[in-house]
C-alpha cells in the first residue's frame, strides 16, 4: 500500500524526520523553490501537514489541499495555525502539550534566577578580568521571598508556580476564571492589578487575538521600576515597543524573554540593554522533550490514518 503523503512545513531533528519517512511519503515544503507549481502538482494527494508551533499553517495553505485531514503541530502553541480555516474543512489539529511543560517551567525559573542574580553579567565580570581589577561585583537583588504573579495558570504556569513554592514566594495568578486548586494562591482577575501585586511577573498563557499585547504600557507601569517580567509563552502576548520603552526609561526593572516578534531577528534595541536576559526560544529544548514531541507528532498522524482516536487534539 502506498504511503500517505504529508507536507512538512519546517525542519525537525534527524531522528524525527527519519521516523516520519518510515511511515509516510514526506514532502519537504520548506525546500521547495516553486511552491505555486508544487501545490498544483500535489494539491489532491496531500492528506496531512506536519508543522511547528512557530510556523503553523495559514488559511491559504490549508485551502490549497482539498483532501487534507490533519495538521499535526510540533509544539504546544497552535496560534500560527488558522483554526477557523481548519474547522471549516473539518480538518483535525493536534499539538504536543504536557511533554514539554516541565522543561519550559524549569527554564522560566532559571531565567528568573539568572536575571535576578545577574549570572551572565557576573561570569563576564570574572572572565574579562574586571573582578581582579575592580573588586567585588555590584550587588544584585534577592529572589526568594518575592511576590510573584503568574499570568496564565495552565499546565506551564502551574508548574512554574509549584517550583516557586520552594523559594518561599508569595504567589498569585490570573486566568480566564479561578481554578479549583489545592494551593491557596490568590486569584486576581485584572492583569494590571496582578502586576501591581507582583515583583516578578511570569507570562505563561496561550496566545490568541484576545491576549495580544496583554502586557502593555499600563501593565508595565503597574509592575514598576523594580519589577521583572518573564515571558515563556508567545511574543505576541507582550507589546515589545512598550516593553523596550519601559526598559530604556527604567519604568520597569528588567525582562527575561525566550520569545520575540520576528525571531530569530530581534529588535536591535534589545541588544543595547543590560537589564534583559535574552534566550533563543528553547524552553522545550532538551533531548528528552524534543524526542517526546516528535513521538507525539508522529503518533497523532498514525492514529488519524489508522482510524484511531487522536492523542492530543486541539479543542
Amino acid at each position: 500500500m502506498a504511503k500517505v503523503e504529508i507536507l512538512q512545513i519546517g525542519p525537525y531533528s534527524e531522528r524525527d524526520e527519519k521516523m516520519l519517512r518510515e511511515h509516510f511519503h514526506v514532502h519537504r515544503y520548506f525546500e521547495v523553490d516553486d511552491k505555486e507549481n508544487f501545490i498544483k502538482m500535489h494539491s489532491s494527494s496531500i492528506k496531512a501537514i506536519a508543522t511547528r508551533g512557530d510556523l503553523g499553517a495559514d488559511r491559504e495553505l490549508i485551502h490549497s489541499f482539498p483532501n487534507l485531514e490533519i495538521i499535526s503541530v510540533y509544539g504546544v502553541g497552535f496560534d500560527a495555525v488558522d483554526i477557523e480555516a481548519a474547522k471549516e474543512k473539518n480538518i483535525h489539529v493536534t499539538n504536543t502539550p504536557d511533554v514539554l511543560t516541565k522543561d519550559v517551567a524549569d527554564l522560566a525559573v532559571a531565567m528568573m534566577l539568572a536575571l535576578g542574580r545577574n549570572v551572565a553579567g557576573a561570569e563576564t565580570f570574572v572572565k574579562s578580568g574586571e573582578w581582579a581589577r575592580k573588586g567585588m561585583l555590584p550587588l544584585t537583588r534577592r529572589v526568594h521571598g518575592k511576590r510573584v504573579g503568574i499570568l496564565g495558570l495552565g499546565r506551564i504556569g502551574y508548574e512554574i508556580a509549584r517550583r516557586l513554592t520552594g523559594f518561599d514566594m508569595d504567589i498569585s495568578y490570573s486566568a480566564r476564571a479561578p481554578h479549583n486548586l489545592k494551593e491557596d494562591w490568590p486569584f486576581i482577575a485584572n492583569t494590571i492589578e496582578l502586576a501591581k501585586n507582583s515583583d516578578i511577573l511570569f507570562v505563561s498563557l496561550s496566545a490568541s487575538a484576545e491576549t495580544k499585547h496583554i502586557i502593555n504600557k499600563d501593565v508595565l507601569n503597574a509592575l514598576g521600576p523594580d519589577g521583572m517580567v518573564i515571558n515563556v509563552s508567545r511574543a505576541a502576548n507582550i507589546d515589545e515597543t512598550a516593553l523596550l520603552d519601559a526598559l530604556e526609561a527604567g519604568t520597569v526593572g528588567s525582562a527575561a524573554l525566550d520569545v520575540f516578534e520576528g525571531e530569530p531577528h530581534l529588535n536591535p534595541r534589545f541588544l543595547e540593554l543590560d537589564n534583559v536576559l535574552l534566550q533563543p526560544h528553547h524552553g522545550s529544548g532538551t533531548v528528552e522533550t524534543r524526542e517526546a514531541m516528535g513521538d507525539l507528532v508522529l503518533a497523532n498522524l498514525i492514529a488519524q490514518f489508522d482510524g484511531k482516536p487522536l492523542l492530543s487534539p486541539v479543542t
